[in-house]
């Protein structure tokens, strides 16, 4: 009789953690199942993974358009170093490159050119903080540039309205984004163009040919303001006519009593 009992105990108990495994399970492959069922009933999670991917295949896209146009500049360098002594000839950037339909809104046209900055560097930038995000970028292009320690000549539309009206005619456009970078004549781009070939290196080497300046030196006159009062009207914009006894009109300075700097833009 003791047997019967040990057995039947022995045998309830195996059949208790038979029962108490298959439940484990069970709850293990129901708890599978309901993710499994939330992550497909979930888009934001997959919008999520579609996003992250887009992102990473935007930053591979940026830095094949950079280094297409930095080979522009190559192609340009090297063609000039060939022709010293013959005639000059126009260059014609490659199809591909000048009218594609792949480049985004900060690869414009590279055939852009701005008349008459062919030795320089030209940004056109605004020193107001009106909108966050523009004066970060035109912030950051100007250290950029100024870790180059190369001169630039900085364009400032809210100290002269003149700017804007000439930027708007060479990019053919009624508000264009700030900031907007031309080197050599040569339209590049705004503030992610920049940074992208300043990431990669490229930068570098478009700048080698630019003379350096000296570290830490700031205009005595204006103090890198790029502008000064103007010294016939004081900044009133108005001056006295003698003859006619009457106040006119400073044409001498802009709507703001302002000239470029003498000693530093000269």
């Amino acid at each position: 009789m003791a047997e019967f009992e040990n057995s039947s105990a022995k045998s309830s108990s195996g059949s208790m953690f038979f029962n108490r495994s298959l439940t484990m399970h069970a709850n293990a492959a129901e708890a599978n199942a309901s993710k499994a069922h939330l992550l497909l009933n979930n888009p934001s999670s997959l919008n999520r993974a579609a996003s992250i991917s887009k992102f990473y295949n935007s930053i591979d896209s940026v830095k094949g358009k950079v280094k297409k146009l930095c080979s522009l500049f190559e192609s340009a360098k090297s063609s000039n170093s060939s022709n010293d002594h013959s005639p000059k000839v126009a260059l014609r950037p490659a199809k591909s490159i000048g009218h594609s339909s792949s480049f985004s809104s900060g690869f414009n046209n590279p055939l852009i050119r701005l008349p008459g900055t062919e030795d320089r560097i030209v940004v056109y930038l605004t020193s107001l903080r009106g909108i966050r995000r523009t004066y970060e970028d035109c912030y950051a292009v100007r250290m950029i540039f100024r870790g180059f320690r190369v001169w630039v000549d900085e364009r400032d539309i809210s100290m002269d309205s003149a700017y804007k009206k000439e930027l708007q005619s060479v990019l053919r456009k009624n508000n264009p984004s700030l900031p907007q970078v031309f080197i050599k004549g040569k339209y590049v781009g705004g503030a992610d163009v920049i940074k992208s070939m300043f990431e990669v290196g490229e930068l570098a080497k478009i700048l080698d040919d630019f003379p350096r300046i000296q570290p830490g030196l700031v205009c005595d006159c204006c103090g890198d303001a790029r502008f000064v009062p103007c010294g016939n009207c004081s900044g009133s914009r108005k001056v006295f006519d003698e003859d006619e006894g009457l106040l006119k009109r400073c044409l001498e300075c802009n709507e703001n009593g302002l000239i470029r700097c003498p000693s530093c833009c000269s």
